[in-house]
Formats: C-alpha cells, sequence, structure tokens
C-alpha cells in the first residue's frame, strides 16, 4: 500500500488528517513496568547505573516532570496508546480490564498509513483484548524479539515498536543488587519508608532490574545504530507507573506518578535539552501521530515537538487518576483519585475516602492483605508497625495503608515525599480551593463520570478479567497472617526472612 492512498483511506474513516507527510521517522518506544523518577543515574541517583538512558537524555531530551496519566499497569498503557485520559478511556480505566476497541491507537493509526508495527514482551495490558475483536495486542503484533522483527519488515517500511519490558516489576530474587556491588549504605531511602538493611536491600534488588530494563534497552539502540537507523528513529525510554512499593505505584503521590522520561530524535530534539514544564502521557500518541504528518483527532493529549522546538506552551501542571487497581476489595470495588499537580503544590481529591486506599486488610479477592501494594520485604515490614509509631517519626503503616482523608494537598518543594497533609490548614485553603477548581474545570471538560457524580459505581461494576474464577479459590488458604513472623513479617519468594547477604 503506498503512502498516498493510505492518507486518502483515513480520510475516509475519519481516524486522522493529514499534514505534511514527506518524512516519516520511526518510532522506538522503550517502556519499563514501575520504575519511579528519580531513580536514574543523570537524574542524581547514586546508586542505579543507567547509561542507556543517561545517553538518551544527553543526546535528546530530559524531563523533570513527566507524569502517568494513571499509577496502573492497564491504565497508563492505554493513555499512552489513545492519547486519551483514563476516565475517557471507560473500561480501559481499570487494571485487568476489557481493551476499549471504540478508540483508535496511535499503533493502528499508523498502521493504516503504512508503518509497520510491532511490541516485544509486555504490551498493553494486563487484561483482555481478544474480547474487544482484535487478534494482536494494541500496542503492536507480538515478535519474540527487535531482531526478528526488523527481519520481517518490508523494505523501506518505516516502523513503531514497543520494547515492554517486565523490570523491575516484581518478584525480585533477593540479595540480586547488593551482589552487583551496590552499597547499602548509599541507597536514597523515601521519607515514607523505615530506613533499615532490608528496605535498603529491597531497594538495591529494584535498582537491579532497573539496570538491566537499560542494559537490554542499549541493546535495541546498538541494532539500530548497525542498520543505520538510529538518527531517523524517534526513541522514547520512559516507565508505566511508579515503583512497586508502598505508597507508589497504584496512587497518584510522586513516587506513583512522576516518572523518568528521555526522547532522542536528532530531526526534532536539540542534545542536551532539559525540559522542565509538565509533560502527561497522554502526549505520547498525538506526537507521534504528528512527527509521520498525520494530525490526530478526538484526542486529549498535546504533540511535544512544538515545546522542543522551544515554543512557549502552557504546562504548568498536569492531571493524575486512579480507579480499579487490583481485586483487593469485596465486591470489586475501585478506590477513586483524581489530582491535580503543579510546580508547588499535589492536591488530591478522594471522593470514596471510607474505602480501603490500599485494599482490604484481611482477607480479600486475589492478591492478599492490602493488595493493592505488591508483596515485598518492605510492605511486610510496614505491616508489622501497626500501631506501633515511634514519636518524631512519620507512621509508616498509617501512609501505607490507613484511611485517606476526602482532600490531600502537599507542598512538594518543602515536602517532596508528601508526608504532611496542609488540606486541613486554614492557611492553605486558599491554594486548596484553587486547585480543586482547577481540577473540577478538567474532570467537566474531558467528561470525566466523576464530575457529575462523584460516587459514581461505574468502575466497580465493570469485569475483572483474570481467567480464574473467583468463587473457585479456597479463600482460607489465600489468608496471610503475616502477624506470625516477626520481627519483618511473611517470607519473602525464597521462603527465608529478610537476610542480607553481600557479595
Amino acid at each position: 500500500m503506498n503512502f498516498l492512498f493510505s492518507i486518502l483511506l483515513f480520510l475516509l474513516i475519519g481516524g486522522i488528517e493529514p499534514t505534511n507527510p514527506s518524512k516519516q521517522p520511526n518510532i522506538l518506544f522503550l517502556i519499563a513496568d514501575d520504575w519511579s523518577y528519580p531513580h536514574a543515574g543523570i537524574y542524581g541517583d547514586p546508586v542505579v547505573r543507567t547509561p542507556t538512558f543517561d545517553r538518551l537524555a544527553d543526546e535528546g531530551a530530559l524531563f523533570i516532570h513527566a507524569f502517568t496519566a494513571s499509577p496502573s499497569c492497564s491504565p497508563s498503557r492505554a493513555s499512552i496508546l489513545t492519547g486519551r485520559y483514563p476516565h475517557e478511556n471507560e473500561s480501559g480505566g481499570n487494571l485487568w480490564p476489557e481493551w476499549p476497541a471504540q478508540y483508535p491507537t496511535y499503533v493502528s493509526l499508523l498502521e493504516k498509513a503504512g508503518y509497520f508495527t510491532g511490541s516485544t514482551r509486555k504490551g498493553w495490558g494486563p487484561g483482555d483484548f481478544k474480547v474487544s475483536g482484535l487478534e494482536n495486542n494494541p500496542a503492536g503484533k507480538s515478535y519474540s524479539d527487535f531482531e526478528t522483527f526488523l527481519e520481517e519488515r518490508p523494505e523501506g517500511a518505516p516502523f513503531t515498536f514497543w520494547f515492554g519490558s517486565t523490570d523491575p516489576h516484581r518478584e525480585y530474587v533477593a540479595n540480586t543488587g547488593i551482589q552487583t556491588g551496590m552499597k547499602l549504605e548509599d541507597v536514597i531511602v523515601p521519607g515514607f519508608f523505615p530506613d533499615n538493611p532490608c528496605v535498603r536491600n529491597d531497594i538495591l534488588d529494584y535498582f537491579f532490574e532497573i539496570e538491566r530494563f537499560d542494559r537490554e534497552s542499549g541493546q535495541l539502540i546498538k541494532k539500530l545504530e548497525e542498520i543505520g537507523e538510529l538518527d531517523n528513529t524517534i526513541i522514547v525510554m520512559t516507565s508505566d507507573n511508579g515503583m512497586p512499593f508502598p505508597r507508589a505505584k497504584a496512587t497518584i503521590y510522586d513516587y506513583g506518578t512522576r516518572m523518568p522520561l528521555a526522547i532522542r530524535w536528532p530531526e526534532k530534539v536539540n542534545p542536551g535539552t532539559v525540559v522542565s514544564d509538565f509533560v502527561n502521557f497522554v502526549d505520547f500518541a498525538p506526537s507521534f501521530l504528528e512527527a509521520a504528518g498525520l494530525t490526530p483527532l478526538n484526542m486529549s493529549g498535546q504533540s511535544l515537538w512544538a515545546l522542543l522546538a522551544g515554543e512557549k506552551q502552557n504546562r504548568k501542571q498536569v492531571f493524575l487518576e486512579r480507579e480499579r487497581h487490583a481485586n483487593v476489595r469485596k465486591g470489586d470495588l475501585s478506590y477513586p483519585m483524581r489530582g491535580v499537580r503543579d510546580e508547588k503544590f499535589l492536591y488530591i481529591w478522594n471522593p470514596m475516602p471510607e474505602r480501603d486506599p490500599a485494599g482490604n486488610p484481611t482477607v480479600h479477592q486475589s492478591v492478599g492483605q492490602y493488595g493493592d501494594v505488591d508483596h515485598s520485604i518492605t510492605k511486610f515490614i510496614i505491616m508489622a508497625m501497626e500501631e506501633s509509631a515511634e514519636s518524631g517519626k512519620p507512621d509508616y503503616f498509617d501512609l501505607a495503608f490507613g484511611a485517606r482523608t476526602e482532600e490531600e494537598l502537599y507542598d512538594v518543594q518543602k515536602d517532596p515525599y508528601q508526608l504532611n497533609n496542609l488540606a486541613g490548614d486554614p492557611a492553605f485553603s486558599e491554594t486548596k480551593n484553587k486547585l480543586r477548581a482547577q481540577l473540577l474545570t478538567w474532570m467537566e471538560e474531558t467528561n470525566d463520570p466523576r464530575f457529575e457524580n462523584p460516587r459514581s459505581t461505574y468502575w466497580d461494576e465493570l469485569r475483572y478479567t483474570p481467567n480464574y474464577q473467583m468463587e473457585d479459590i479456597d479463600w482460607e488458604k489465600k489468608i496471610f497472617e503475616y502477624k506470625i513472623f516477626p520481627p519483618f513479617g511473611p517470607y519473602t519468594r525464597e521462603g527465608i526472612p529478610c537476610i542480607v547477604i553481600e557479595k
């Protein structure tokens, strides 16, 4: 199919409009699974080594305020693909959903325009895309690796390829980080974790997997160099959501939503560019379509290329959200959150604060106590701290698992770990009301069902798609009674308590 015919086809199907299709770059999208800002060497982390990410930033643009649309795998990836906010993607706003096939993706649109498309490992998901009539994952037809994909590529065809690593998603092999030479004493422990050797070691194991993702991404970039296509390829390297630890992934605090991001494309991006403007992952799809000479329709994101060319834009804040993450509350209930983040403050609205924010504290449905938080030694240590907060230190258990107020407000400059909720402080009432008004305006403009009905049960009632039947599970065997394993809670994957084994 030649390019002109492809453009005419698009005019008929109404998916996009042509602009200037004279040159079509390749697109290589490198996405980690559960990697938080600022865990990269170029951001100043003293431990984790990320030479590939650092190189892309040096040769392109490094983003300081990049945020996922949702801190959960499926809705984040859906927003990347569709250029729409999670609540605009209907069922796609949940984890483990049915794919919302009514909305085209940048992959499907580029494929119709003549691009060769593919993916490897984790594309969109977890969830069910076949029920929506799709043969292939929305991120692209699955290939065993990048080299096989390139071998099957038609000669001269532009391509878009999605490399979806499963790093640094849990589970981890204990002590992998420290055995590669990382030092416990060098770890910067976020303020919402207790600082002890087991937590530091858990973070090192997370760093080990970040480094593996970085190394594998470098292998794909080397292949582009070998075939002479590096400089005609837009390379994006980022993550879907935050680190798999308490008060990070599945929350809209910074460690759940603020992402590493570097973009290299010599045609449009000057080396060494540092972007402090706020960008959201809904911006990727329209950026890719515009780069291919196509104008996206019905997308909420805004192309990044004018920003990277130095044009002044109104990018002073981002809007954040989450709905149902794991199946962790009786009745498949969501824990809805909406938020707005700017340079100074993070404002969060919890429309249903009576629900358990991290999941049921005893037996839940599928993944254990407080199941919106992935199991880890850090989680179990904090669980064992219930009702034992130390004077002068944060209440780590309450921060991770405790009930939340309907409104939260944090001064992110003075309080980067979002420990001190200012929503009830009269001195900040004007700021809180201003941010709440901005959030509600965005919700109204993007047709968020929670604008008209804050207590909507829409996302509660959507199908949760894992293949097992809930009624077939022996719930007694699923109960994980952590208190019988002092002092560090339940066992790790290897069946032993946390033991730090140095190299």
